[in-house]
């Protein structure tokens, strides 16, 4: 079951320059595992030694966060569209727009 997968420019160098690639598998967990099969060297980017999502990446399906549906376990299906985001990028682009001591309360949506 393909799914589309978001890459974030940090992590474009491993999947050769692509923004998006696609890739099979019934669980998110299943998608990184193809991932890592495709583009050896991602996954470790992904997870950490217990096999758990680094703290500092985020993943969505379909714009909703898998912290608050399944997790690595939560459930694909053809056409899902999977989001790999780096937590400091919001972080970073507050600062960027509007300075070194801008907070994220600071930027309305």
């Amino acid at each position: 079951m393909p799914v589309t997968v978001r890459i974030p420019t940090p992590l474009r160098q491993v999947t050769k320059g692509n923004a998006e690639v696609s890739a099979k598998g019934g669980t998110v967990d299943d998608v990184v595992a193809d991932l890592e099969r495709q583009f050896p060297g991602l996954k470790e980017r992904l997870v950490d030694e217990t096999g758990e999502l680094r703290r500092f990446i985020n993943i969505y399906v379909n714009e909703e966060d898998i912290r608050f549906m399944d997790g690595k376990k939560t459930a694909l299906k053809d056409g899902d569209a999977v989001s790999i985001v780096p937590a400091i990028a919001a972080a970073a682009k507050v600062r960027w727009c509007r300075g070194p001591d801008a907070r994220a309360a600071d930027v309305s949506p």
